[in-house]
Order: C-alpha cells, then structure tokens, then sequence
C-alpha cells in the first residue's frame, strides 16, 4: 500500500521528529524513503532581499545572491547529509534530493512520485510565521498533491493503534479505506469516532464503517459522540487510545471553511498525535 514515502526537511525540531516517523514507517511497510531539502526560491527573489539590498546600495546579483545562495546549497548539503546518516543507522538506504523552487510546487512535483508524504507539524520559521508550515504551503500540497499526507507532531511515538475521523464526505470515505488498508497489513485494531446528534445518521454510518472494515478482516470499533466535531476530535486523540489519527481533508466547500473554519487545519495544528490526511 505504501511503498515510496517523500519526506521535505528543513533541519528543525519538528522536522527531525518527522523524520523518525519516516523511517518507522518505511521499516513497517518496507518502503523507499526519499529526502528532500528544499531551497526556497523566495528567499533569493523576495522582496524583502531586494529592499535589503538597495538600502545596502549594492545589486543583489553582484554582491549578496551569490553568498545567500552558497550559504543556503550548504545548509541543504547538511541538513541530507544528517538525513542520509540517520537512515542509514536504521538500516535503511535513502534517497536525497536538493532543488531550489517555490516549496509547496517542489513538494507537490516531488509528491507525484510518492504513495506517502509527510510533513512536519510546524517549521524551521514558525516562531515568526504564526503557525509555520500550517499555512499555505501544506494547505497547498494537501489540496493539490493528490496523495495522502501525514502531518507529525513533536514528540515521536510508535504507532501499535490507529484511530479514523469520519463525516460522512468522499474524502471521508477515501480516509476509511486508507484506513482499513494500513491496518490491514499491519494488524493495527481501528477506532472510528463519528461525530452527530442524529442517532438515524449515527446508525447509517456506524453499519458503513463496521462493514468496511469487516471486508478488510479488521478489529474495528466505532464511537459516536454529539458536540463541536474539531473539538470531540481532539477529545479523541488525547484519550490515550489512538496513536494515528486518520481523516479526510477539507471534506466541505471552501466558502464554508471561510465561514466556519477548517476542522481539518484545527485538528492539525492541535494534535498531539500524527494526523493522516487523505483528500
């Protein structure tokens, strides 16, 4: 089911975090692990770089762009050559790459490639961006990409149990079966969680799931539980009883999500567990 996992790292915490989740993974499903360090693009063509430099009255290509670019192709040598060390310690043989574009397009290029990828909760910049990369760039990769995308946390844990979010949307339906696949190569028991307060829906979907998962010879239980669906979300993953978290992204309309807000960056930015994210 999984055989080729992408991994973007940038060298921070959260990203080392995500690389070890990267490794278990391609252990379990025995699958290729490809590194990928991106260098931004916009750092070398931002405005904020061209207005440093005309205050500095000296042209960015003569001077800085050639220091700013050396400086950046090391740290990106750096950050794989540790990515290629730690694999390699698992007994895992990666794959690196280093290209210099806008991050969210690499990704999704890259993605193409890949069953699996993964990113980090937050990034290298997110004490001065509000939320690092849950921002445009994994909503554009999520939204684009077309694969399903794992978001980690800070802390690393094995994953021995995994839990399902369910709405009743097609991306929904895309999370159940996905879900129902990983633990069926892997003997992971499932725990859905579907969150109504109309008992007949409740029932609809509570037959669906048990079905889906009987077809796959899956242990599966299902919660249901009336309240704000991102808050009862979090409620279950802070339970204890979960150590994945599967859903579907963005299941409703964009002109709700500007109106309401997405369940799906709500849960992302709260949870303390992976969030497997299948659009």
């Amino acid at each position: 089911m999984i055989h080729e996992i992408l991994i973007p790292t940038d060298g921070s915490e959260y990203s080392a975090t995500a690389v070890e989740y990267g490794m278990y993974l391609a252990s379990v499903f025995k699958a290729r692990l490809t590194g990928l360090s991106i260098i931004d693009l916009k750092i070398i063509q931002g405005p904020l770089f061209d207005d440093i430099s005309g205050f500095m009255g000296i042209s960015p290509a003569q001077e800085c762009l050639p220091l700013i670019e050396r400086g950046l192709n090391e740290r990106a040598d750096g950050i794989l050559s540790d990515f290629e060390e730690r694999c390699k310690k698992a007994g895992l043989t990666p794959v690196t790459k280093k290209i210099t574009g806008i991050v969210d397009e690499v990704i999704i290029r890259e993605g193409e490639k890949a069953d699996l990828i993964l990113l980090a909760q937050r990034g290298e910049h997110y004490p001065f961006a509000r939320g690092g990369l849950l921002g445009s760039t994994s909503e554009a990769v999520v939204r684009k990409a077309g694969k399903p995308v794992l978001i980690t946390p800070f802390t690393f844990r094995e994953i021995r149990r995994v839990g399902l979010a369910c709405d009743g949307s097609t991306a929904s339906d895309r999370a159940l079966h996905m879900a129902a696949g990983l633990c069926n190569e892997t003997d992971w028991p499932l725990s859905a969680l579907f969150v109504t307060g109309n008992q007949e829906r409740a029932e609809q979907m509570k037959r669906h799931i048990l079905s889906s998962a009987d077809c796959r010879n899956v242990a599966c239980s299902v919660t249901v539980r009336d309240g704000k669906e991102e808050q009862e979300i979090i409620h279950f993953t802070k339970e204890g009883t979960i150590d994945l978290l599967v859903m579907g992204a963005y299941g409703h309309s964009r002109i709700r999500e500007l109106i309401l807000g997405s369940t799906t960056s709500y849960v992302i930015r709260k949870s303390e567990i992976p969030v497997l994210m299948v659009r």
